[in-house]
C-alpha cells in the first residue's frame, strides 16, 4: 500500500512538471509574436530651416557690424484716425416730411449755409395756415382798437372796453410774430409761400454720416440726416498694453505715422488717458489731438511712438541693411557654415548717414548683410 501511494505521488508530480514546461513555452512565445508586432521605433528626421539662405558666392555680399546708439525710451503703439466729437455737429431737420431732393452725400466737404436736404412737409402747410389765420385776427383787432379808441375820445365806452380792445391787439401781434418766427424756423419766407423745406448746413466741414436717402420719410427731431465734422483738427486713438500704461502720460509729446504715409511724421500730444480696459485685450485708449496736415482721413492706421525720458542704448546700421516685408523688419546674419539667417527686428527711426536705428531683434555688435534685398532677390532668383 505504502508503495503505491510513492508510486501515485511521483506520477503526479511528474504531470505538473510537465503542465508548467507547456505553459512556460506558450508565453514566451506568446512574447516574441507581440514584439514583433509592435510597431518599430520612430526616428526624426529635422526638416530645412526656412530662415537660413544659401547661395553659391557667400563672399559678394559684404556685412556690417551693428554700433551702438543713444536714444530715449519708446513705445510703439497702434492707432486709428478718428472725428473730434466735439467738432461734429449733427445737421436737425425741424420739419417732417418726404425727401425730395439729396444736395450732398457721404464724404463731401460742405460750407455753412449750403443747402443739404430739400423735403416736402405739411408742417409748413400748417404753418403757413396758422399764419393767415393771425395776420387776418391782427388787422381785425387792430381795426377794433382803432374804433374803440375814437369812441373813448368821444365817451361812447367806458375805460375798460378800451383796455380789452388793447389787450386783443396786443394778443393777435403775439401770435402773428410766432407763427411767423416758426415759418422762417422751417426755413420759409411768409411772404413767398413754398412747401418745399431746405435742410441747409450748420458748419463747414465733411459729411461723416448719412442717414437718408431719396424718397426717404425724415421725422423732426428724430435720425439726423447727416453729422458734419470739423477734421482740421482729428483724434488718434491708440491701444496701449496695461503694463506699458504707467510710461504713458497726460501732457506727453508722440510722433504718429500713418501707414499710407510712413515718410510723414505727424506731431501729437495725449490728451486723454481711457478709464476703463479692453477686458479682452487688456488695452486701454489713449487720445491724442493732432493739427491735421490734409491728408489724415477718418479710420486709417497708424503708429504713435511715445518718447520717454530714459536714454537707452540701441543697434543701428545702414539702413539698407533692413528689409520690410509682409508689414515685418527683417535683416541677415552670416553663420559659421557660410549661409544667411534672416532675422526679425523691430526698426526705428532714420538716423544721419543713412542710418536705422534696431529697436529690438539685434544687439550691438552683430553682423548684418548691408545690402538685404539684394541677397533676397538673389536668392529667389536661384
Amino acid at each position: 500500500m505504502f508503495m503505491k501511494t510513492k508510486k501515485l505521488e511521483f506520477g503526479l508530480l511528474g504531470i505538473t512538471l510537465a503542465s508548467v514546461l507547456a505553459l512556460g513555452g506558450c508565453g514566451k512565445e506568446q512574447g516574441n509574436v507581440a514584439a514583433q508586432e509592435a510597431p518599430p521605433t520612430a526616428t526624426v528626421v529635422p526638416g530645412p530651416d526656412a530662415a537660413l539662405i544659401t547661395v553659391d558666392r557667400p563672399e559678394q555680399y559684404p556685412l556690417a557690424a551693428a554700433t551702438a546708439h543713444q536714444a530715449y525710451s519708446a513705445l510703439s503703439v497702434t492707432a486709428v484716425v478718428t472725428t473730434d466729437i466735439a467738432r461734429s455737429v449733427p445737421v436737425i431737420s425741424l420739419a417732417s416730411g418726404k425727401v425730395v431732393e439729396i444736395h450732398a452725400r457721404l464724404g463731401d466737404t460742405v460750407q455753412k449755409d449750403q443747402v443739404l436736404l430739400s423735403i416736402r412737409s405739411d408742417d409748413v402747410s400748417g404753418g403757413f395756415d396758422s399764419y393767415r389765420k393771425a395776420v387776418n385776427d391782427e388787422l381785425l383787432a387792430r381795426k377794433q382798437l382803432n374804433r374803440a379808441v375814437d369812441l373813448y375820445a368821444h365817451g361812447a365806452i367806458a375805460e375798460q372796453d378800451l383796455e380789452a380792445a388793447q389787450a386783443t391787439e396786443d394778443d393777435a401781434k403775439i401770435t402773428l410774430e410766432t407763427t411767423t418766427e416758426h415759418l422762417r424756423l422751417l426755413g420759409n419766407d411768409p411772404d413767398h409761400p413754398n412747401f418745399i423745406v431746405d435742410i441747409k448746413a450748420p458748419v463747414a466741414g465733411v459729411i461723416t454720416d448719412q442717414e437718408v436717402t431719396n424718397a426717404a420719410v425724415v421725422q423732426a427731431y428724430g435720425v439726423n440726416p447727416f453729422t458734419i465734422s470739423d477734421l482740421s483738427t482729428v483724434w488718434v486713438l491708440c491701444d496701449v498694453y496695461e503694463n506699458d500704461l504707467p510710461t504713458v502720460h497726460i501732457g506727453d509729446p508722440a510722433d504718429i505715422t500713418l501707414n499710407a504715409y510712413p515718410s510723414l511724421k505727424i506731431a501729437g500730444r495725449v490728451s486723454n488717458i481711457g478709464a476703463i480696459l479692453d477686458p479682452n485685450i487688456r488695452t486701454g485708449k489713449v487720445r491724442l489731438e493732432v493739427k491735421n496736415p490734409g491728408v489724415m482721413r477718418i479710420g486709417m492706421f497708424a503708429t504713435a511712438t511715445f518718447r520717454g525720458q530714459k536714454l537707452e542704448t540701441r543697434a543701428q546700421v545702414p539702413a539698407s541693411a533692413i528689409m520690410h516685408f509682409q508689414d515685418r523688419d527683417w535683416v541677415f546674419e552670416p553663420t559659421p557654415d557660410r549661409k544667411f539667417r534672416r532675422v526679425e527686428v523691430h526698426g526705428g527711426d532714420m538716423l544721419p548717414n543713412q542710418m536705422q536705428e534696431v529697436l529690438s531683434g539685434l544687439q550691438p555688435g552683430q553682423q548684418v548683410v548691408t545690402n538685404a534685398l539684394v541677397l533676397e532677390n538673389t536668392f529667389e532668383n536661384q
